[in-house]
Order: structure tokens, then sequence, then C-alpha cells
């Protein structure tokens, strides 16, 4: 099997796994390889009788270079030619993609009959099943935003306090994983390994119910675990853990371990690393460096850092990657040049797999190491190095040893940054040989990187960062000291720890500059814009100008390269006959030899326009891509979204480009769940902002928001309860700065939204009326039976198609006088008696917690974000 035949099996490999992204994917790749096996050779066998046509005809033009001797003797084969045009190859190309994809579903993670998640009753959305459940800790416990640490835990045994079965059930035997968070101190001094038990509620992870948010279903699947609990309380009387497992397994005597919790020899060296190097740092100066040097798996950084980092485009800088395999696997050779070839292989390898376990074994860095034990190996035999192949082959070893990782972002992500550093940076290079290799390198690793990664993370976040590559090529310089410097330090710390110590101090001015980089660019305005939702076929379209450009380079290379020479052939057999000739033929051999200037200048003239025309229409065709479909979707779109939220209620109106947004919640709901619907939705602005409850104080939602999105005009209710205004002065700066227009409102205020107007029917309760096109929507604060009857008795209410309340209890006066056709509620639950209300009056009911986000549009009516067998499709 030549190098063609063995990069066709794993592409096909590759391809396969990820044709499952759509259920019928892995028929279709089999129909594919069946269909190119029977079509594809015939046209490589005619595409080659072509090429040697071509060729012949070129020579024979070309007198003085006939010469009796292989077509390809002269001529790299291009990459048609190299593939091969056996029809086996390709239709085992085509089985190997089916079986991939078929290995695919084998290796996902699927509950097992005695799944732990089994307990939770089936709709049961809620933490109402208290167990205590006894397992393994599974890697490092990490720190959440919510300042609770999480963990995985491989179950044995389960006791229930009450729950499914109505009674108490002990240690009962159990499978599967779960996604546990305790309080902080709980898990403190809990390592990898260490078998506990955790006192808690199960619940079952649900889809998000807003569009755009983070799907932690899916997130817990992929990892395997179906369920997660919310743990009040650790048992440390580990003997009593490890005694009921041990019952359970029969394996009485297998752990022989003192009491308390131990770490393993990995995780003690992780912990003498980064302990040495944090003793005389502060934060987040010290936790960085361990970062950079170990990876984010091995310290704890705080996530208002990590935020300005990917903000800024320089997450990777905080994630372990090849840069630190590069370098240990430098310095081993380095130390043991003197040595045998075979001793360095040895010695590296070592080195290599101490890393990856110092790292947490994560993806980016076994890409690494694979593709540095492949440079030692082919050190050994004394081979040439083809970094493209080696990357594909590393690419199908990981995915032979673990499918799922096809749809991992940082796994992907790794790819496709390496496979940018090996296609874009030699030309880049090229283009920059009159500068020093190390100050090219800083602009040209940045672009070559980014460039293969941009439309993947822009089909994943929908955002860019229009300072992405200017911050790294800023940061170039304090990234290399920092790297280089936190893996001495590590090694130094290491062997004593004192020593790393000293070696750590020296990086904290370049620490502390490089956390100010990122904290600046992250906070400019336009640090991020919004692109809007990125379909499939405009990544793959991204992706295949990306790739013209690069194949078409490369191949106007080789035929300038090849016609130089040809040329330059010429213009040598020209001057050897020319001291053979007489005076008269000189003069007519002059002339052919003016034509052959000639023919040399219009050769080279041709790479020359055609590289300078391929690159400008394909950046043109790739902004083209991204940005027409996103305008045009916002010039005709008028939508009104009523997300799902834990607190105040929050609607988004987008009117043909202009984005009005009543309400926004704390700073979490802005983090998780307005912020990301704005990206998803491409919005970059907010025209409008309203605040119907008037207790700013409360919430920092909006001075969250205003930190990411610029808002036009704010319109603040100015009738809040006088215990919440002092805190507003805050939030009141921030406006002034950002240059936004502040209007108050009270009572009978009327507000106008382009087509949609709103109106204040009462600013103290609130009440808020919208008139969306001929369509009147209610928003009903909370108020008291006895405050419904008054307010209904005044007459002020007028009939409403959509009525909008918490879900608390309503009056039948309010539902009278409102008479609503559609009724919704941003709560968990509703109100028993006033649901039964609304349903004899045939009102149709939505509530978020069931439904998730609502979004309605003149056309479709309203569609929920979740599935309900209970509700239909309202076209109101």
């Amino acid at each position: 099997m030549n190098q063609a035949t063995g990069a066709i099996f794993c592409l096909a490999y590759i391809l396969g796994l990820i044709s499952t992204a759509v259920p019928w994917g892995r028929y279709a790749i089999l129909a594919l390889g069946i269909a190119v096996a029977i079509a594809l050779p015939k046209l490589l066998r005619k595409f080659a009788r072509n090429s040697v046509k071509v060729t012949k005809k070129r020579r024979s033009r070309q007198k003085e270079n006939a010469l009796e001797e292989p077509l390809d003797a002269r001529e790299e084969l291009s990459l048609l030619e190299m593939l091969p045009r056996a029809k086996w190859v390709w239709a085992v190309a085509g089985l190997l993609a089916f079986l991939a994809s078929v290995y695919f579903a084998v290796r996902s993670p699927q509950p097992a009959i005695d799944d732990i998640s089994k307990l939770i009753p089936a709709g049961g959305n809620t933490q109402e099943v208290a167990v205590t459940v006894r397992g393994r800790v599974v890697g490092t416990p990490r720190l959440t935003r919510s300042g609770r640490s999480q963990f995985w835990l491989e179950t044995d045994l389960v006791s229930e306090i009450n729950g499914s079965e109505g009674g108490a059930v002990v240690n009962r035997p159990v499978s599967g994983k779960l996604y546990v968070t305790v309080p902080l101190l709980q898990a403190t001094g809990l390592y990898s390994d260490n078998t506990i038990a955790v006192v808690g509620s199960l619940y079952k992870p649900q889809p998000p119910s807003n569009p755009g948010a983070f799907d932690f279903q899916e997130y817990l699947a992929r990892e395997g675990a179906f369920a997660g609990l919310k743990g009040r309380q650790i048992d440390w009387r580990r003997e009593n853990a490890i005694a009921d497992v041990n019952r359970v397994n029969s394996q009485t005597a297998a752990f022989f371990e003192p009491s308390g919790m131990q770490p393993s020899k990995i995780q003690a060296m992780r912990q003498r690393i980064v302990r040495s190097q944090l003793s005389q740092l502060n934060v987040p100066e010290g936790p960085l460096i361990g970062a950079i040097a170990l990876g984010k798996q091995a310290v704890d950084l705080p996530y208002n850092i990590r935020d300005y980092f990917v903000q800024a485009g320089l997450a990777h800088a905080i994630a372990a990657s090849g840069t630190q395999v590069s370098m240990v696997l430098a310095l081993v050779l380095a130390l043991t040049r003197r040595f045998s070839k075979q001793l360095q292989f040895c010695f590296g390898v070592g080195a290599l797999f101490f890393l990856v376990a110092l790292t947490g074994f994560e993806a980016s860095v076994c890409r690494a190491a694979l593709m540095g034990f492949g440079t030692l190996f082919a050190l050994v035999l004394n081979r040439a190095i083809k970094p493209l192949g080696l990357l594909l082959i590393a690419a199908t070893i990981l995915l032979i040893f673990n499918p799922l990782w096809i749809w991992d972002l940082g796994f992907q992500l790794s790819f496709l940054a390496t496979l940018g550093l090996i296609v874009t940076t030699p030309p880049l290079m090229a283009k920059l040989d009159w500068m020093p290799p190390a100050i090219a390198s800083i602009f040209v690793v940045p672009i070559a990187a980014s460039v293969w990664v941009l439309p993947l993370l822009l089909y994943v976040f929908s955002v860019v960062s229009p300072y992405s590559i200017l911050v790294n090529i800023i940061a170039a310089p304090l990234l290399w000291i920092l790297s280089i410097g936190g893996m001495v330090s590590a090694l130094a710390g290491l062997i004593f720890p004192p020593a790393g110590t000293v070696l750590a101090q020296l990086l904290d001015y370049p620490a502390k500059g490089l956390i100010a980089i990122a904290q600046y660019f992250s906070q400019l305005p336009g640090n991020s814009v919004a692109v809007g939702q990125v379909s499939v076929f405009q990544l793959i379209a991204l992706y295949s100008l990306i790739c013209w450009v690069w194949l078409g380079g490369r191949k106007k290379k080789e035929e300038a390269s090849s016609a130089t020479d040809s040329v330059t052939d010429v213009k040598d057999r020209s001057r050897k006959e020319e001291k053979r000739r007489k005076p008269e033929a000189v003069r007519g051999k002059n002339q052919e030899k003016g034509k052959g200037k000639k023919g040399k200048s219009r050769v080279i003239a041709l790479p020359v326009f055609s590289a300078a025309w391929i690159l400008p229409l394909a950046l043109v065709a790739g902004i083209s891509i991204i940005v027409l479909p996103a305008w045009h979707v916002q010039a005709s779109l008028f939508q009104v979204t009523l997300l799902a939220t834990s607190g105040e209620p929050v609607l988004v109106i987008q009117d043909r480009g202009k984005v009005a947004l009543i309400n926004s919640g704390d700073e979490n709901t802005v983090r998780f769940t307005v912020l990301p619907f704005l990206q998803q939705q491409g919005i970059n602005s907010v025209n409008f902002a309203i605040a119907s409850h008037g207790h700013l104080g409360l919430s920092g939602g909006w001075g969250k928001l205003l930190e990411r999105l610029p808002i036009k005009t704010f319109y603040d209710n100015r009738v809040p309860k006088q215990i919440h205004r002092p805190s507003n002065q805050e939030f009141m700066t921030a406006v002034q700065s950002r240059q936004c227009v502040y209007i108050p409102l009270e009572t009978n205020s009327t507000v106008d939204l382009g087509s949609t107007r709103l109106q204040f029917v009462d600013a103290e309760i609130p009440v808020v009326e919208l008139l969306v096109g001929n369509r009147t929507w209610l928003l009903v604060g909370e108020m008291t039976p006895e405050a419904q009857k008054k307010l209904a008795a005044t007459g002020t209410l007028k009939p409403a198609q959509v009525l909008w309340w918490s879900g608390k209890t309503l009056t039948a006066e309010l539902l009278s006088a409102v008479g609503p056709q559609v009724a919704i509620a941003s709560a968990d639950e509703i109100d028993p008696e006033t649901a039964a209300q609304l349903r004899q009056s045939k009102t149709q009911i939505f509530w978020t917690g069931r439904d998730g986000a609502l979004q309605w549009t003149p056309a479709g009516g309203f569609k929920t974000t979740l599935e309900s067998e209970e509700n239909q499709t309202s076209f109101l």
C-alpha cells in the first residue's frame, strides 16, 4: 500500500465519522464510495492521458529541450495524478467510511439498564430524588462560576432517601457517570481515584430552553453522563465507602490503602509544580503561569481572566497545546544530542508520555505528542518528515482510540490550527523573507492558524473578534517568554521547589503585561462582532475557498517553477550554441533569444497575476458568504422572542434591523441567556432598551450588557422602590460613558419602537401594553388579588390578544377584562386555578418552564423551543 492509498483510507475513516452528523450519513457515505469506485478510475485514466498529451505538445514546441527522457523526469506529479486508479481502493475506502460510522455509534455512550439516571422518574426535571451515592472520583475537581466544586463520579452504590420507589433503598448496585457539584470546602483535599460517598439530589439535565444557549444535556452525554448530582456533603468515612464497594465487587482485599485522601503520583507531581510556581506570586499571575505551562486542567484560573483571554482571541494561551510539547522535545533532543539516536528516541518518548500525563490527556497535547513521536521515529530511521502526512496519521490514531473526539471542539481547533501552520506558514514566510525569521514568525503564525480556525469559530460561536490577529502579534513575545519560562520553572519546581519559585517570580511582570493586553482588548468597543447563525453549507463554502486558495496557489507555484526551469535550460543551451555559430547566425539566434525572454516573461507573469487575483477574490467571496445572508435576514425579519429566564421576564423584538430589549435580568441571565441569543441572531447593538421593573439596583444585568453591546436609547421606569435607587449610580455612570440616551418613563408614558408601540399603563406594578402590528400584548407584574380586582375595576385595562404574566394567581375579574387568546407565563410552574380558568375560556397556555423560549412571527405564530405534547403551534 503506497502513501496515497494510505492517505485515502485515513481520510475515508475521518469522513465516515463526520457523516454521523446526519442520521442517514452512513448510508450516504457508502453509496458515495461505490459511485466513486465506479466512476473515478475512468476519469483519472482519462486525465492522465490528456496530461501526457499536453506535456508532449508543450515540449515539442521547445526544440532545444526535446531530449529522450521520461516525461516525469523533470515534472512533479499533480494531486490528481497521484490518486490510485484501482477500483478496489475506492470501494474499500467507502466500506471503511461506513464501518467508521458504525464504530462511532457503538462507542457512543448510552445509559445501561442499571444506570443511576434511571432512578429519576420519567419527565422529572427537578432535583427531587435525594440520595447518597458512592463511587470513584474521575478527574481533578474544578471550580465553577457559582463558586462550587465540580467533579465526575463513577458510581457503584446508591441509597435512596426518597424518590422514585416511595421508600428507602439501601446500597443498590448502579453504574454510570455523574456530574457532581458540591460546596467548595467539601471538596478540599479531594483527588482523582478517591472513593467517596456524596449526599445530594439527583436531577436530569434538560435541553437548552433558549436559542443559542449552552446545551448542558449534550455536553453530559458526550462525557457519558446522563444525570447530575447537586451534592450537599461528602462522606469522608472512606473505609466504609470502600467496604461497601468491595462487597459489591467481591474484592475485599483489593483496597489496601491508608485512611485519608491521597493523590496519585502524577497528581502529586502536578501539585508540587503548581505550588512552587504559586508560592510567591499573587492571583491571577501565578495561576496564569501554571495554566500556560501545564494547561487549564492543572490549575483553576479565575473566570474573569478566562473571559478576558477568550474575548481577546487568546484562549489558546491558557490551554495545553503543541507549544509545550515542541519545547520539551527540543530540550530533550538538545540535552541528548551526544547520545545515540536510539537513546534520544527513548528519552524523547518518555518525556512525551510524562508531559501528556501532567497535562491531563487533552486532545491537543495528545495530537502534538503523536506528531512528536513520529518525528522521533523518523529520526531513528533517517527518514524525511512529511508534516501533513504525520498530522493525518495522528488524527486517525486518536480517532480510532476515541471516535467521539471528532465532535470535540478542542480536537477540531487543534488540528485545524496545526494544518494552517503546516500549509500556510511556508508561503507566508517566503513573502516575508526580507525580515529575520524570528520576527517574521510573530506575524505569520497567528495569521496562518487564524485563517483555518475562523470558519469553525464562526459556526460554533457566531462571533468574530476583529482584534484577534493583532492581539496575538502583540502578545507573541510575552507568550514565548511565559511558555519557555513556565516550562523551565515547572521542571525546576519538580526537582527542587525553591528553584522553581525563584524562576516563577521572574515571570511576574510578563504575566501582568499579558493580562493587561487581554483585558484592554477585551473591553474595546467592537471587540466581538456577531455574524448570526452560520449554516453547515456556509461552513463548507468557507473551507472550500480556503482550500482553493491553498491548492491553487500551490499549483501555480509548481507551474512557475517548472516553467522557470525550462526557460533556464533553453537559455543555457542557447548560449552554448552561440559560441559555435557564425556571426550571421548569431543575429538570428539573438532574435530567438528575445522570443525566449518574451516567453519567459509571459510564463512568469501568469502565476503572479493569478496569485494576486485568487486571494482578493476569495476574501470578497468569504465575506459575502457570511455578510449577505445575515444582512438579508436582519433586513426582512420581524420577530418577537420571549426568553426563558428564572427571574424577571425578558423580551426581544427584532423589527427589520432595529432591536428592542425589554428587561435584562441579572448578570447570569445576561451572560448565559441574553448575550448568546443576541449573538446567534447577529445583533451587535440594541436600539431600544426598556426597564419595565424599576429595580436596576437589584440586578447588574444592564451593566453587563453595556460592557458587550452598545445601547442607543435606554428607557427607565422611574417609579421604583426608593431603597434600590442609590445602587443605580454605577449603572448611570456606565450609561453616560457609553453615550447612551437616557429617558425616564412614568405611568401613561408611550415609547415608539418602530412598528411597535409601548405604553406604561401602570409603572408601579408594572403593567405594560405592547402594540405589535394590530395585536396587543399585555405585560402584568406581580400583585395581590385585591390589587388585580381594583385595577380591573378602573377600566384602564384594554382587551389584549396576548397576556404575559409571572405565573402566579390571576383573578377572574382581570382575565375577564383582558380576554386573552394566548396566555404566557415566565415561570417554571403556573397557578393551577388560573390555568383551569384559562382552559375553560379556551385560552392557549404557554409557560417557559415547560416550553422554553417562545418566538412569534406574523406568518408562523408562536413556536416553542422545547417540544411539548400538550401544545401545538399557534397561528395567532
